[in-house]
């Protein structure tokens, strides 16, 4: 369903109707999980943080402006309820010994279904590798069609640092690359 075909959902939405939630839910829930998946590790945190992203739009769907598109104000949710998330992790970390709950905490891939391949298997890993604000910029561009400047409003920061991001993110996977062929050749 496009944004389109969601406006009349979201007005009825606007006034109350649950139904009306349940199908903009239903209608954009798979790209949401998909998308903090990528940015996320822990498949409980993955569910959580969708969970909140969902309440959070109930609760603010009446400041949603019909003149811009709805996914990408959906989207700034997203990476807000993240940013939020990632924040009270870093507390929880410092107040529970970072290294032990580094060391002792497996990192778990969320959505295994998307993975159909090898190459989009080694796609995610090298993906997986970046910084978080590396890896948001990509998934955001390359997963989610947003335009620099899109991406810079997202994540309410200058266009030149999305730029530099950009940038940097590509150069990161374009070596993580090629020492991934040369280690092939070495084993």
């Amino acid at each position: 369903m496009n944004d389109e075909e969601l406006l009349h959902w979201l007005e009825k939405a606007i006034s109350g109707d649950e139904s009306a939630f349940n199908l903009v839910y239903e209608a954009t829930n798979q790209e949401v999980y998909r998308t903090v998946s990528f940015l996320v590790y822990n498949k409980q945190d993955v569910e959580d943080i969708v969970n909140d992203v969902y309440l959070r739009m109930w609760r603010s769907i009446d400041s949603y402006d019909p003149n811009r598109p709805f996914r990408y104000w959906l989207h700034g949710i997203v990476v807000r309820r993240i940013q939020d998330w990632k924040r009270k992790a870093w507390r929880r970390i410092r107040l529970f010994e970072r290294n032990r709950q580094m060391a002792c905490e497996p990192f778990v891939r969320a959505d295994e279904a998307i993975k159909n391949s090898e190459l989009q298997q080694e796609l995610f890993d090298l993906i997986f590798r970046l910084s978080y604000k590396l890896r948001v910029v990509v998934i955001l561009r390359y997963f989610n069609d947003y335009a620099l400047e899109e991406i810079a409003n997202l994540l309410r920061i200058p266009v030149g640092t999305v730029k530099s991001r950009h940038h940097l993110a590509l150069k990161q996977l374009r070596k993580f690359y090629e020492l991934q062929g040369e280690d092939a050749y070495v084993h």
